[in-house]
């Protein structure tokens, strides 16, 4: 059974954006550009039986779009860094959404996530780079940003034993409610916002 985890999907034109990131550390293998994305929860690997159920749970999720933005670069692993990441800009939603996935995933059975979740998208996976490298890299990048863009679904996304950074596959689209739509007070009709 492939690997499990649940992600947001980085738009063409952000993911463009953070290729231009690529290089500048030698030895670093960095991830190629369609396999960008925010990684709400790893799930791991897991029988067909459970798999049905995660996503007959994921599939009842009743939350609203939200806008995301990412900003700044930073590395994991002081000392002996061993990836290389574009960071996410707090989002309440973004985190009522992965903790109520967190919720599923245990009530399942699953054990808890024993890491803090830090929303970024991984750009380069380093072994064996020199400390110097990794921090000249990064003194170099720390004002990155992008312009805030939508997130109307999350994913269910799959992938091959390896040494991570792809190829994933998409297993199962969940959309979130669309919010470009409200209620005047006191009117059950729909009244476009201008948010």
């Amino acid at each position: 059974m492939p690997r499990l985890f649940t992600a947001l999907e980085i738009p063409r034109n952000v993911a463009m954006s953070l290729s231009l990131l690529r290089g500048g550390i030698p030895g670093a293998r960095w991830i190629d550009v369609e396999n960008y994305h925010i990684t709400l929860r790893f799930i791991g690997d897991v029988d067909g039986r459970t798999a049905d159920e995660i996503v007959d749970r994921l599939d009842r999720i009743d939350r609203p779009e939200f806008q995301a933005t990412l900003t700044g670069i930073g590395s994991f692993g002081s000392k002996k860094p061993h990836s290389v990441y574009a960071g996410v800009s707090p989002s309440p939603e973004m985190y009522a959404l992965q903790s109520e996935i967190e919720r599923i995933c245990q009530r399942i059975g699953l054990p808890p996530d024993p890491r803090k979740f830090t929303p970024h998208v991984t750009l380069a996976r380093l072994k064996n780079c020199r400390l110097d490298d990794v921090v000249h890299y990064l003194s170099g990048r720390g004002n990155f940003w992008t312009t805030p863009f939508m997130v109307n679904r999350f994913v269910l996304l799959s992938s091959k034993e390896s040494v991570g950074g792809g190829p994933y596959l998409t297993e199962e689209i969940f959309p979130l409610q669309d919010v470009s739509y409200g209620y005047a007070q006191g009117d059950m009709e729909p009244v476009k916002s201008f948010l």
